[in-house]
């Protein structure tokens, strides 16, 4: 199977509600509240360590038995930027994607450069429901 190393928009950061371990690295998240800058219509989105799908994304993926990953509730906010810049832009509802899979084995995993490996069938999932703002390249394993 191929895989893919995808690099999400960062649609948003860190809400200060997060609750993180940064004695760890990478940090380790136990509460997410992503508060989103600006929105381009990506079903994946990111801020470090975290990733968020949208709810169509979570059934989609579910639906094929994906590995790697599991999902939980992440609290969504708006930054002013976004309210005044993107008015009439409705989010859709985002879950946390949880990533604890092995880069090139599963289907979710985080290669030695921290970034998001995925495998072809769950790029398919998510690729069809909407990835314009990613970079999206092969992945071949691991170049230290």
């Amino acid at each position: 199977m191929r895989y893919f190393e995808i690099k999400p928009d960062v649609a948003g950061g860190l809400g200060e509600d997060t609750v993180m371990d940064t004695s760890v690295h990478p940090p380790v998240v136990s509460k997410l509240v992503y508060r989103v800058e600006g929105w381009f219509g990506d079903v994946l989105v990111t801020t470090f360590p975290c990733f968020l799908v949208t709810e169509e994304a979570r059934r989609g993926l579910l639906a094929i038995g994906i590995s790697g990953a599991t999902f939980a509730e992440a609290e969504i906010t708006t930054s002013e930027d976004f309210q005044e810049l993107q008015p009439d832009v409705e989010l859709p509802v985002f879950v946390w994607l949880k990533v604890d899979g092995r880069a090139g084995r599963d289907d979710f995993g985080i290669n030695q450069n921290l970034n998001l490996v995925v495998s072809e069938r769950a790029f398919d999932v998510l690729d069809e429901l909407g990835l314009p703002s990613a970079s999206i390249k092969p992945f071949d394993g691991d170049n230290k």
